[in-house]
């Protein structure tokens, strides 16, 4: 499987198959993808440092097992993991008393307009078609108090092809696509990352404040 953090859907048919996929492999991607240990360095380095920076509570979006989140939960912080696969969930909640979990997609994030510091959507993202990825963009500014922070995770390539991803279909994106999406969502990116580990696929990384 790729090294993605979980699985968020849209509101309506792709929602129901990218759930219905993570939650017959969940086990599975536990078993090879579900704790910090199996995580590139580099990406621990990065959403620590991040998580470090972030004033107010922290939304993960797509938190798969919940391995990020009870990361960006250390010391003491706010953070609710949020997820569209039932088992994901459940086995996030088995796996950690703190932080919350709770079932729900990119599109409809059940938390009030402007209450977050920070979102991480870390590989989650991508599972989003072409169509309806600035909804779900749209759906983290409002969940964004003036100033908050997203830090964004996708896999590099030509913007809005869909690839065979290891459990459901999922789409690339470009670097200057991202940030102009995100520009019309109200973001403005502060720092983007690239890395392309032997025998994957390119990997990229963007933190971006809302304006």
């Amino acid at each position: 499987m790729s090294g993605d953090g979980g699985a968020v859907g849209s509101a309506a048919g792709p929602v129901t198959a990218t759930a219905a996929a993570y939650d017959a492999r969940a086990a599975e991607y536990v078993a090879h993808l579900g704790a910090l240990e199996q995580m590139a360095g580099e990406d621990r380095t990065l959403i620590t440092r991040w998580r470090d920076a972030i004033r107010g509570p922290m939304l993960d979006v797509g938190c798969g097992p919940g391995h990020w989140t009870a990361l960006l939960a250390a010391g003491g912080r706010e953070v609710l993991g949020v997820d569209v696969s039932a088992e994901m969930i459940s086995s996030a909640r088995v796996r950690w008393e703190t932080p919350k979990f709770r079932r729900a997609d990119a599109e409809g994030l059940p938390v009030p307009t402007a209450s977050r510091g920070g979102v991480l959507a870390w590989y989650s993202l991508i599972h989003l078609p072409p169509e309806r990825l600035p909804t779900g963009l749209a759906e983290i500014s409002r969940v964004l108090a003036p100033g908050g922070s997203l830090l964004l995770g996708f896999f590099r390539g030509e913007a809005g092809e869909r690839f065979e991803h290891a459990v459901t279909p999922a789409w690339y994106w470009s670097p200057e696509m991202l940030e102009e999406l995100l520009a019309e969502a109200g973001f403005a990116v502060e720092e983007g990352h690239a890395r392309h580990d032997p025998g994957s696929r390119p990997h990229g990384a963007m933190v971006a404040r809302r304006r």
